[in-house]
């Protein structure tokens, strides 16, 4: 096997265009279930909001591309708006089922065939990152030793990671005025806040609007990064990821859902390279397994690692056991 490649696109993925996605994601749950304890099981919803928010306005309604991204983060505040109105009075748990579904109906919307002159159906949309990569300063690859991208995935790289830094800075700044105090104490009982005279309500929405913009920027990069939406990339499953790579890293963590996109996504390109890699020159006979199957048995390993995690230590890799408990009255 060629170990130099398999760890190459290892570390590749250490710091790819998913890592960026996935971290963005993270960071908005991060402020979500972290940091005030709700239940969002609909960040996918956030995401493909903002992504079809800016693809719309520049390939169907030939608008700027700035003001696309206003539109997308427009989006993005409506939809918390629509989901906290009728739920953040009620228990944890109602949140979280009306956010999935809420989620998977934006996904359909955006796939029907009605719609299709507008969202472009199950094909999507493309032509909008244009402007975007005009911007590119690179001409030429980017990057050193194993960490060498194109110029257009350098590009995409460069904006993300600035864009994770600086989310990073925001939620370390929000956590650390009377604001977060107020957010963390939520999650650690909402009656005793409300004795305060504290307006519970009003800081549960300001944390779903916030957490949902700082997942916004997740869905810009990975439109830009693809150059186009499609409906089915945001299914429950990036959700689902988005809670694992927070859990990995260490819920209420400013950088634990970064670290732990990383790792998640450094995991699983090492795990599928060395199944590829065995398979190929037969270590795993062919009525094991063959290189169909190498995709779904490296998420069965890297999951069984992820749940030895969550037995022998349950807060993940930064975390504190403490912060993974929440009020869900």
């Amino acid at each position: 096997m060629d170990w130099g490649l398999i760890t190459g696109d290892a570390l590749r993925a250490l710091v790819g265009s998913e890592a960026v996605v996935f971290a963005l994601a993270a960071i908005g749950l991060n402020v979500h279930f972290g940091y005030t304890g709700l239940l969002n099981f609909g960040q996918a919803g956030f995401l493909a909001v903002a992504a079809y928010g800016l693809a719309t306005t520049v390939t169907i309604f030939g608008l700027p591309f700035w003001f696309g991204i206003v539109v997308g983060f427009a989006g993005v505040i409506v939809l918390a708006l629509l989901l906290g109105v009728p739920t953040l009075r009620l228990r944890a748990d109602y949140l979280a089922i009306v956010t999935i579904a809420a989620a998977e109906i934006i996904r359909l919307i955006f796939r029907s065939v009605t719609l299709r002159d507008t969202f472009g159906g199950s094909n999507g949309i493309s032509g909008f990152s244009n402007d975007f990569y005009a911007l590119n300063p690179y001409t030429d690859d980017v990057g050193f030793g194993p960490f060498v991208f194109s110029s257009r995935n350098g590009w995409v790289l460069t904006v993300g990671w600035v864009l994770v830094v600086i989310a990073c800075l925001i939620v370390w700044a929000l956590m650390r005025s009377p604001w977060g105090r107020v957010i963390k104490a939520i999650r650690e009982d909402e009656d005793a806040v409300r004795s305060l005279g504290k307006n519970v309500y009003y800081y549960k929405m300001q944390s779903l609007i916030i957490g949902g913009l700082l997942g916004a920027l997740g869905g810009f990069v990975f439109a830009l990064a693809q150059a186009a939406v499609q409906p089915d990339l945001y299914s429950p499953n990036l959700t689902f990821f988005a809670y694992t790579i927070l859990i990995l890293g260490g819920a209420a963590r400013v950088l634990g859902p970064v670290v732990g996109s990383m790792i998640f996504w450094c995991l699983l390109q090492l795990t599928a390279g060395t199944l590829e890699g065995l398979v190929r020159t037969g270590a795993i006979p062919t009525w094991l397994m063959d290189s169909n199957d190498v995709g779904a048995v490296r998420f069965m390993l890297v999951g069984l690692a992820l749940l030895l995690l969550l037995v022998y230590r349950p807060q993940g890799i930064f975390g504190d056991r403490k912060e993974i408990a929440l009020d869900a009255r």
